[in-house]
């Protein structure tokens, strides 16, 4: 005799409660980018991790609880990627979804989950693709508008799982597109759901034997080492040249005006936001001014100037580009250079 409820009762529980019903949902991801998904003992259908939140928890204390539950997993519940409101249904009460992202784990946490509740009976990963595929249809949309959304640095909004018109991430190109067309927008749906890039300012600097200034990163990949300069504070004002002086000064300590514009570089990723930099002249520092030289030490772990002809051990490819064509530029007295991934751009 099988132990799981009925249709009816499970019904008659979601009923009792207060509405509507809360739940929390965890994307767990491992270290290859694949999704974990949960056999449950209760009812038929693959699931995500997580569940109903308690009356007194937060989503994310609902979460952090249903996880180390259901698999034994204590790690930290990441940021919000979607809500999902839904109406009724078969369980008697509206539901709105909180999904989150969890991990990635690593290899020995993905290795010592367990299911010491019985309410799980096996997981596996799968790739989000087979994941979309495998998970019953009132679920793969919140899978689907998470991952947008965590590769798009932003949160979807569903009804019913499916994206509204100002959700800034989940909503399919050709539906925006279609709503523009027909003016189905308003003014704050329409900028909510435009695509958004990410700005930067970086400066060229060399040295008295035309060497490159790098700075190595304390974050990230210490391998890759970056040009000075760092992210556009475009929300609060602030302008690339005035960033490119900023960032100067927090990186090296020297408060220099950059000089005149030698590139703009736009480079995109699919599913994420486009980004686009800008790069200044910085001109050549002699000896006083590399001797003052003071980096964060919370941020940066050295600088180094580099021959161009060294690029290559220091530098991803398109950075090399970058500031190839930069120093091109600015021998030449050309520009500013129009730059697709590093690649100058020629006008038909």
């Amino acid at each position: 005799m099988s132990d799981r409820p009925t249709p009816q009762e499970l019904r008659a529980y979601y009923a009792a409660q207060p509405a509507p019903l809360v739940a929390a949902t965890g994307i767990v991801l491992d270290s290859r980018g694949r999704v974990l998904v949960l056999t449950p003992s209760y009812k038929d259908g693959l699931e995500l991790p997580g569940g109903a939140v308690g009356d007194t928890e937060t989503p994310e204390e609902g979460l952090a609880r249903e996880l180390k539950e259901e698999l034994d997993l204590s790690v930290p519940v990441g940021r919000l990627l979607a809500v999902d409101s839904r109406p009724p249904l078969a369980l008697g009460r509206s539901l709105i979804a909180h999904v989150h992202v969890v991990g990635p784990l690593s290899p020995g946490q993905a290795a010592a989950l367990s299911f010491a509740d019985g309410e799980v009976e096996a997981a596996r990963w799968l790739t989000p693709q087979e994941a979309c595929a495998a998970l019953p249809a009132r679920i793969a949309p919140r899978l689907r508008a998470g991952l947008a959304a965590l590769e798009a640095g932003s949160v979807a909004h569903l009804v019913d799982g499916v994206p509204q018109p100002g959700s800034p991430a989940g909503l399919p190109p050709d539906r925006r597109a279609a709503l523009e067309h027909a003016g189905g927008y308003t003014p704050a749906d329409h900028r909510a759901a435009r695509p958004k890039a990410l700005t930067s300012a970086s400066v060229v600097f060399t040295d008295p034997a035309g060497a490159v200034l790098l700075v190595q990163p304390g974050y990230g990949n210490p391998d890759r080492w970056h040009l000075p300069g760092g992210g556009i504070d475009s929300d609060l004002g602030e302008t690339p040249r005035a960033a490119a002086r900023r960032e100067v000064l927090e990186e090296l300590g020297l408060d220099l005006a950059p000089g005149r514009l030698l590139a703009v570089d736009w480079s995109h990723r699919a599913g994420r936001p486009a980004r686009v930099r800008f790069l200044y002249d910085g001109g050549t520092l002699g000896a006083a001014a590399l001797a003052r030289i003071r980096l964060p030490p919370s941020e940066l772990l050295q600088w180094r100037a580099v021959p161009r002809t060294d690029l290559a051990g220091f530098t991803k490819p398109a950075l090399r580009r970058r500031i190839k064509a930069c120093l091109t530029a600015r021998a030449s007295a050309s520009g500013p250079l129009e730059l697709h991934a590093g690649r100058p751009v020629t006008a038909p």
